[in-house]
């Protein structure tokens, strides 16, 4: 296999992982694309990206850590580069780095510390730290829009069991946009199929229209929705879902709302 075909493979998820990182689509792309750009421009490093995934992410994290520690540590500025700044010395710290690698991206302990470049004991306790941090997150209330009934209650239980409250679940287009006229939900969490042949993403568009929503899809062909050529989710879980990875992008997802600074 070609290394370009190799890394054609793997780049859906890093752009998964980008988005969950920033996010934020535009910007998690962004750091894809630059470290395509740096590979290109380094032999030494295009050759390791042969390894799979994991160099190919440990690639991108030595990127982000550049970009993101230069700009928590420089001096103030205004306009659009000083919300830059301000957002990126805000950026996602390295415990909660070490939880979406190990969930969402389900890379091992060790395969995380090589990513990050730390060793698996850190990972774990990092791990454990980000865990932490989400028991102690405030309450939310979450719009679920899914048309199977039994992973529809797998999620109430899991929005519960998180200490969230349920807003409203929703089977269709129709319905979510019901659920919404009155009031607004603090997050969504949206299959992309609906029982009437409607489209989540079409609710959720409708839902956007009225307040700026965090959301969260959930599918089982993540890679339609991560080619990085028109808008697309910033947050995205791969059904069959583990429950842990929709318990750290329910977090990150609330991690962002609560810290991007204000336009």
């Amino acid at each position: 296999m070609s290394l370009s075909t190799q890394i054609a493979a793997n780049l859906p998820y890093l752009r998964r992982y980008a988005r969950a990182l920033c996010g934020s689509q535009e910007s998690g792309d962004n750091f894809v694309r630059a470290t395509l750009e740096a590979a290109l421009a380094d032999d030494e490093l295009k050759a390791s990206l042969a390894g799979g995934r994991v160099p190919l992410y440990r690639a991108f994290t030595k990127l982000w850590s550049s970009i993101a520690g230069g700009a928590a540590t420089s001096g103030s500025a205004g306009g659009r580069e000083g919300a830059a700044q301000a957002m990126l010395a805000a950026v996602t710290p390295l415990n909660r780095q070490a939880l979406l690698l190990t969930t969402l991206e389900e890379f091992s302990p060790s395969q995380a510390g090589e990513i990050l470049g730390i060793p698996t004991a850190e990972v774990e306790q990092l791990v454990d730290e980000a865990v932490a941090e989400i028991d102690r997150e405030s309450v939310t209330s979450v719009l679920i829009i899914e048309d199977e009934p039994l992973i529809s209650m797998q999620l109430e239980g899991l929005v519960k069991s998180l200490g969230h409250d349920v807003f409203a679940t929703a089977a269709t287009r129709t319905q979510a946009r019901d659920a919404v006229a009155e009031a607004m939900p603090g997050l969504v969490l949206a299959d992309i199929q609906l029982a009437d042949g409607s489209s989540g993403l079409d609710a959720v568009d409708d839902i956007l229209a009225i307040a700026n929503v965090p959301v969260i899809f959930i599918t089982a062909y993540p890679e339609r929705l991560l080619t990085g050529d028109r808008p697309e989710p910033t947050y995205l879980v791969t059904k069959p879902f583990q429950e842990r990875s929709i318990r750290t992008t329910i977090s990150q997802a609330l991690f962002f709302r609560e810290n991007t600074p204000a336009a």
